[in-house]
């Protein structure tokens, strides 16, 4: 049998000089890259947070590196990030041996950037933009929905609150008819009635002028029973009608929200613990990328992404103080009022309006009963029906969506539709057919049609699938992040901002090191690589037989 001989081990053998173990960090490494991008960056925002006095304080330079290198490596949890910097060098180093507890940068995190995270943010990626990996341009916008750090069981619903305010008023109004029938108070109706809308500063100045009443004017017959009604009025009546008002409150425009994250609105998420779909607390998240770079974030509590693009837009026009050039989306975006806020910005937008793909089939071209497939007379201002009918104008109106914006809409009525033929396969109402049309959104859609059609709207077109995509692919599926950790919509900015740039620096690190995941070129040169090999061996093979 063979001596058997194993390798002595480095920390068993003697040296001179004491090791230095931060000479283990390849030169390369993204830690130092991280370093110096933050000793780069313009902080001066985050100095006027800290009131100064007391004990001293952590450098918020050095509490950036620590957050910008944890979200880098997917780490998120304050706890977590307090066990690496004992345990792992490239935290030690990059914190100078710093050893701040989990409060401390949970508190860096929440009260420190609160505010300013979208500036830092900025600054990040305007330093991509200094190095030529974004040219803020273009940006390719869509949204995503990602679960807040709520309880997804307890809900306050819109319909349901107003449901139960309207039954509880009901049964206040009925009560105060039974005190004022009792007391007969007729000059107390007079003095001050309530409105036919309670609120809870009105109900308790009536209960209290009821008061003054009774010690002016008792009714002994009665007393035991008004001072039943009345303390039923104090104390449940009240209570409940001021908690279901700040419930409304609360919402404000919105359909939903949840107990324990009252920010956070209910939405149907494409991936849930049941895998049904159903309803959970979430925000919604609008991004614009660009080569899968992230140069703008917002966070939304709108279910619909419609309602969002403006606001997303000012916002990153806000941050660089410029508008991208050209701005491309999918259907969910393609509104009148996004369409003229983007004529009014001299834009050029390439975003599908709901219909667009349905008029590319065949079934589409067929449907002659269509209002957009009826002849228009525009300089008579009337409609032809497939049967030849003119349609004229009836009236004019307005459509007004459930954030404010107000559409101009026209309705054009047919002559005589009850002995047409066609009449079954036009419409099932009674009388005559009536088509509302909106002809500025008409006109929008027809200028979104010819981009979107054209040369570079074909390219964008192909492009935007594997722009935003991908990015909310890295985020939610490479990174596992599917689950806000930070409760309230500014903990969820902070919380998001971080994650965005810890995005980027991967990007940025994978761009220098010249690997990009999916990169043609690699799979171009992996192929002809495994090509050559397999040619190599059956030359081999053929040298062989031959011999």
């Amino acid at each position: 049998m063979a001596k058997l001989s194993f390798k002595q081990l480095p920390g068993e053998q003697l040296s001179l000089f004491p090791e230095n173990i931060y000479d283990k960090i390849p030169p390369n490494h993204p830690v130092r890259l991280i370093d110096k991008i933050v000793d780069k960056l313009d902080i001066s925002f985050v100095l006027p947070t800290y009131r100064g006095g007391g004990n001293s304080a952590y450098p918020p330079r050095i509490m950036l590196k620590i957050l910008f290198f944890a979200y880098f490596n997917n780490i998120y949890s304050s706890r977590k990030i307090e066990k690496a910097l004992h345990e792992n060098i490239y935290f030690m180093w990059i914190a100078r041996h710093a050893t701040p507890n989990f409060r401390t940068i949970n508190n860096f995190r929440s009260k420190r950037l609160k505010g300013h995270i979208d500036k830092l943010f900025a600054e990040v990626v305007k330093m991509l933009n200094q190095m030529g990996y974004v040219s803020l341009k273009k940006q390719y916008v869509d949204g995503t929905v990602i679960e807040a750090a709520a309880n997804r069981y307890t809900f306050v619903w819109r319909r349901s609150v107003e449901k139960n305010k309207a039954k509880l008023e009901e049964k206040i109004q009925a009560v105060l008819d039974e005190i004022h029938q009792q007391m007969r108070l007729d000059e107390l109706e007079n003095e001050g009635k309530l409105p036919e809308k309670i609120d809870t500063e009105a109900l308790e100045k009536h209960i209290a002028k009821i008061n003054e009443q009774l010690k002016k004017k008792p009714a002994p017959n009665h007393e035991k029973t008004l001072k039943k009604n009345i303390k039923k009025l104090k104390d449940k009546y009240v209570p409940r009608l001021n908690k279901y008002e700040e419930q409304l409150r609360t919402l404000g425009d919105r359909n939903s929200y949840s107990k324990t994250d009252p920010d956070a609105t209910f939405m149907r998420t494409k991936d849930d613990h049941f895998g049904n779909g159903q309803l959970k607390p979430a925000y919604n998240i609008q991004v614009s990328s660009e080569n899968q770079f992230i140069t703008h974030y917002s966070i939304h509590q709108k279910t619909t992404d419609t309602t969002c693009l403006i606001p997303h837009l000012e916002g990153f026009k806000r941050n660089y103080g410029q508008q991208s050039r050209e701005i491309i989306a999918d259907a969910g975006y393609g509104s009148e009022e996004n369409y003229e806020y983007l004529e009014a910005e001299r834009v050029e937008a390439y975003i599908k309006y709901n219909t667009f793909e349905k008029e590319r089939k065949r079934s589409w071209a067929k449907n002659i009963f269509h209002p957009s497939r009826l002849y228009y007379n525009a300089q008579e201002d009337y409609y032809v029906c497939p049967m030849g009918q003119k349609m004229r104008k009836i009236k004019e109106g307005k459509r007004v969506s459930a954030h404010g914006y107000v559409s101009h809409v026209s309705y054009y009525e047919a002559q005589n539709c009850r002995a047409c033929p066609l009449k079954s396969g036009c419409f099932k109402g009674r009388g005559n057919r009536i088509i509302e049309v909106n002809h500025r959104l008409n006109q929008l859609r027809r200028k979104a049609k010819e981009r979107l059609e054209s040369e570079r709207g074909l390219y964008h077109r192909r492009k935007r699938g594997v722009e935003v995509e991908s990015v909310f692919g890295q985020l939610k599926q490479n990174n596992k992040f599917r689950r806000f950790i930070l409760r309230g919509l500014e903990n969820v900015e902070i919380e998001f901002g971080l994650m965005a740039i810890g995005h980027n620096l991967r990007k940025l690190m994978a761009q220098i090191a010249g690997y990009l995941p999916g990169n043609p070129i690699k799979k171009l040169e992996n192929r002809l690589l495994k090509y050559l090999h397999e040619v190599f061996l059956i030359k081999e093979q053929l040298l062989t037989l031959t011999a």
